[in-house]
């Protein structure tokens, strides 16, 4: 399955056995209305529209950068599952200096086609193919990161182990990049799920970094079982 990095894609109806769960077109449709009508009154998505945010995504990040200071000009930033961009165009807001232009770097990868952020390098590929993975290192160069960033998220089949583990793939992947890229002082935040597997994640994470916290910003919507894991400094090898 390709990661989707999409903020605000309307739910899947999961159509198990067509002959005991009735019409699964209605079930679908009934699904896709109901994530219409909480999508069009939820609060965030107004504000991104007043704001010019690609999606409400760009209000989970603008709070935790608020609560732990992430993002600091002059900062190499990476930007994994950008599309459609709204994170990309927080850490530019952040790196903006007067006059134009931003102090410091900013790339971001995805699997599909993102619209242009100004001052944001793009990279189209999957994160979990190595030839795109070498792409990515070689944008970068040698220079340290100062923070990744991870908004990726798996095509959901509604088999919750099958989607943590898909998951945990992808948030392995952002781990073993950031141990690699990062500054000794860098910091990683990336979304998971709070539910199977959540533990070895934190684990994973406690592996690699000083400090490891949970963050649950307010545009997280509470019934969904995303959450997102920060670690700061990492350990010496």
């Amino acid at each position: 399955m390709h990661a989707r990095m999409l903020q605000q894609e309307p739910p899947r109806a999961i159509i198990r056995d067509c002959s005991s769960h009735g019409n699964p077109m209605a079930k679908k449709k009934k699904l896709n209305k109901a994530w219409l009508a909480q999508h069009l009154t939820d609060p965030y998505v107004k504000q991104a529209q007043q704001h010019g945010y690609r999606s409400r995504a760009a209000f989970k990040l603008i709070e935790i950068d608020e609560q732990d200071r992430l993002i600091r000009r002059g900062d190499t930033i990476v930007d994994l599952g950008s599309v459609p961009g709204a994170w990309s165009q927080v850490l530019r807001e952040r790196l903006a200096v007067p006059g134009g232009g931003i102090d410091g770097r900013i790339v971001a990868l995805d699997l599909l086609p993102m619209e242009p952020v100004a001052n944001v390098e793009f990279l189209q590929g999957d994160f979990r193919e190595a030839e795109v993975l070498e792409a990515l290192e070689r944008l970068v160069g040698d220079r340290p990161v100062d923070l990744v960033v991870s908004d990726m998220a798996p095509n959901l089949s509604g088999v919750a182990a099958a989607d943590s583990a898909r998951m945990a793939d992808l948030i392995e992947l952002a781990v073993d990049f950031a141990v690699h890229h990062l500054k000794p002082d860098g910091a990683l935040l990336v979304k998971c799920f709070h539910g199977s597997g959540y533990s070895q994640l934190v684990a994973l994470f406690k592996r690699h970094f000083v400090t490891v916290s949970p963050r649950k910003p307010k545009a997280s919507r509470d019934k969904s079982a995303e959450t997102y894991l920060l670690g700061r400094g990492l350990k010496e090898k």
